[in-house]
């Protein structure tokens, strides 16, 4: 292994894109767990109803740690990789790295958190169907 190999990169596609704004903040000031997870979601069923060429919805959220805040003013860089396809549903693995509003070098990014999320593929009335391939 060579140093480069040491260290932490971003695994899998540039989903999202998006600064944290003063509107999402908790009441300590940092943006809001929740305002994270629901960018992480909409970036998850992008890449899902693509895979699925249509409807999807997300069915559950697997192992999420936060690993630290995000502040005001952070450039929120969320990346998604396809894992495991199956009859209805789709796992994509989402992580979640910000460029703090300090950092003044344009690459250097820090993870914040990521997670697996379940979708499965619904038809025009909001049923589970078979995932399109």
């Amino acid at each position: 292994m060579t140093d480069i190999d040491d260290i932490p990169a971003p695994r899998g596609q540039l989903t999202l894109k998006l600064l944290a704004s003063r509107q999402d903040v908790n009441v300590h000031g940092d943006i809001g767990g929740g305002w994270l997870v629901a960018q992480m979601d909409q970036a998850a069923e992008l890449v899902a109803s693509r895979e699925a060429r249509g409807r999807t919805a997300t069915v559950a959220i697997e192992a999420m740690d936060f690993l630290s805040p995000v502040r005001v003013g952070s450039m929120v860089n969320i990346f998604t990789t396809v894992g495991e396809i199956g009859h209805s549903s789709i796992r994509i693995d989402v992580e979640v790295w910000i460029r703090s509003p300090q950092e003044r070098d344009p690459d250097e990014l820090h993870k914040v958190t990521d997670a697996r999320f379940v979708i499965v593929a619904l038809d025009d009335n909001g049923r589970i169907r078979a995932v399109t391939q």
